[in-house]
């Protein structure tokens, strides 16, 4: 996933056409790099009369044949999301891409996971799906935000990089992942694609052409179309030697992907803790320190955007080289994983109050869950730390056979009917409890999604069930119970569940 392109100062002026900056359908995200030129803007004069200022026929969209609408484009096969492949039926792609675009879905880690779902499902494109792929562009930047680039970057790969829109976002998903070399020779190579400046100066000289990405340079600040700051960077950049000695530059606001790079290149790297959780990947290489691989690997693994197996070889890596904070969480992890190598019940029930408390504070239970759940339940821990070993199998992927391996089938807990399905209208201890049994009791399509489900509009539902959750999670408990009401009743059984037991356990609701 990667940048840029080459082209030959010779050239340079012949047929010319720049903008500043593309335009870019609703879904656009705001920092992406301006890389490609939009086909429908050209630089010209100031008209001063109402003559014509070209000749150029009507854009007309061009798409190799064979090749499905991007819209149609996935990861998952029905056979393993088990969703219908007509599950936008007659919704709008903009009705879809807004809702998409509008999820806050930080409370649920199962809501989390039903998005990457919809994001990444082959499925049918809505019925009036267009060349602009206004839906497959929402479901790209939604991944994107999640800090998701590993399958972003395989989506943009299937749709084809032929759309200035869509090669954007891997040009700048390449950057991020260290891998732009194959991308500057897609922009080399493909004619619909039209680089601007800072993309053909980067390319030239991330192609070894020195010189002729200095000409360019040159031939930018003649037409004028580069800005100060541009300028700047791309000056050190090219030859940093005639600037030695010279105070940084300033720190951008909202740097790009590509001035972020162009930076790290020339020794003026910048955090990636304040920028968006796409950059954090890029801290994920090896050329970055231990630290800020930690740092980045768990902002990702909050999102679900990276494995827990992976955060957990982070923090195996090596013995911490300090105390506190992030290393407090390096030792824990090493310190109970050797003691559930050794299989030392006693050392393990010593560590795991502590261990479980550090990742309930760093918001990071999940992936606790998913590195240690399993291994904890197969040791006879006294209580109350058996208690939390039960909550962590709870939160894994094999909630129900934890639940049913310690359930007292004469009287259950509330915990246990959800993770077993069997939620009686037994008296709630609380409001939330009581609208969690409601959403477990209660059967068919609420009302309120109703029209949604009649009208063919079934995976506009589910975006709409999202919504009802996460404000349910902050406190409408009506649409709580609603949510997982509907959940159940369009088979999405374990995304309920998982949803109600998260919500009992993790402290997300504000």
């Amino acid at each position: 996933m990667s940048t840029k392109r080459i082209l030959a100062a010779a050239g340079l002026l012949c047929g010319l056409s720049f903008s500043v900056s593309a335009q870019e359908p609703l879904s656009a995200i705001d920092w992406l790099s301006d890389s490609v030129r939009n086909p429908n803007q050209i630089l010209t004069a100031p008209s001063r009369n109402d003559i014509s200022e070209n000749a150029l026929p009507e854009r007309v969209t061009v798409s190799p044949l064979g090749r499905p609408s991007p819209d149609a484009v996935g990861l998952l096969p029905t056979s393993v999301t088990g969703l219908p492949r007509s599950l936008w039926g007659t919704s709008a792609s903009l009705n879809l891409a807004n809702r998409i675009k509008a999820k806050r879905i930080n409370q649920s880690p199962a809501m989390q996971d039903l998005l990457y779902m919809l994001l990444l499902a082959e499925l049918s494109p809505p019925a009036d799906s267009n060349p602009e792929s206004t839906l497959f562009l929402a479901r790209i930047d939604t991944l994107l935000e999640l800090g998701a680039l590993d399958p972003a970057a395989a989506l943009l790969e299937r749709a084809g990089l032929e759309n200035p829109a869509i090669f954007r976002r891997y040009f700048d998903v390449s950057l991020l992942m260290w891998s732009e070399d194959q991308a500057c020779r897609t922009l080399r190579t493909t004619p619909q694609l039209s680089p601007t400046f800072p993309a053909r100066i980067f390319c030239l000289a991330r192609g070894g052409n020195w010189n002729a990405a200095a000409l360019t340079l040159g031939t930018a600040r003649a037409l004028n179309v580069v800005s100060a700051e541009e300028d700047a960077v791309l000056a050190r950049f090219l030859d940093p030697g005639l600037f030695e000695g010279e105070p940084p530059l300033p720190a951008p606001v909202r740097p790009t992907p590509l001035t972020f790079r162009m930076l790290d290149a020339i020794g003026e790297a910048i955090p990636t803790s304040a920028l968006p959780l796409a950059f954090a990947n890029s801290d994920l290489n090896a050329h970055s320190g231990w630290k800020s691989q930690l740092q980045a690997a768990e902002r990702l693994a909050r999102t679900g955007a990276l494995d827990a197996n992976i955060l957990f070889r982070f923090y195996s890596e090596r013995a911490p080289a300090a105390s506190g904070g992030i290393w407090e969480r390096v030792q824990l992890v090493q310190d109970l994983d050797n003691a559930l190598s050794k299989g030392s019940v006693d050392d393990v029930a010593r560590i795991l109050p502590v261990v479980w408390q550090a990742f309930r504070d760093s918001e990071l239970e999940m992936a606790f869950a998913s590195m240690f759940a399993s291994q904890l339940q197969t040791l006879d821990l006294p209580e109350p730390v058996s208690v939390i070993a039960f909550h962590t199998g709870l939160l894994s992927a094999d909630y129900e056979n934890v639940a049913r391996a310690r359930m007292d089938s004469a009287n259950p807990g509330l915990l246990e009917q959800i993770a077993t399905g069997t939620v009686s209208r037994d008296p709630a201890a609380n409001r939330v409890e009581a609208a969690i049994r409601n959403g477990f009791t209660n059967s068919g399509i609420p009302v309120r999604l109703q029209s949604l489900t009649r009208e063919g509009r079934l995976g506009e539902a589910i975006l709409r069930a999202i919504e009802l959750f996460s404000n349910g999670a902050l406190g409408d408990l009506d649409e709580l119970s609603d949510a997982l009401t509907f959940f159940r009743a369009v088979g999405l059984e374990d995304t309920a569940r998982q949803a109600a037991l998260q919500l009992l356990l993790l402290d997300r609701r504000g």
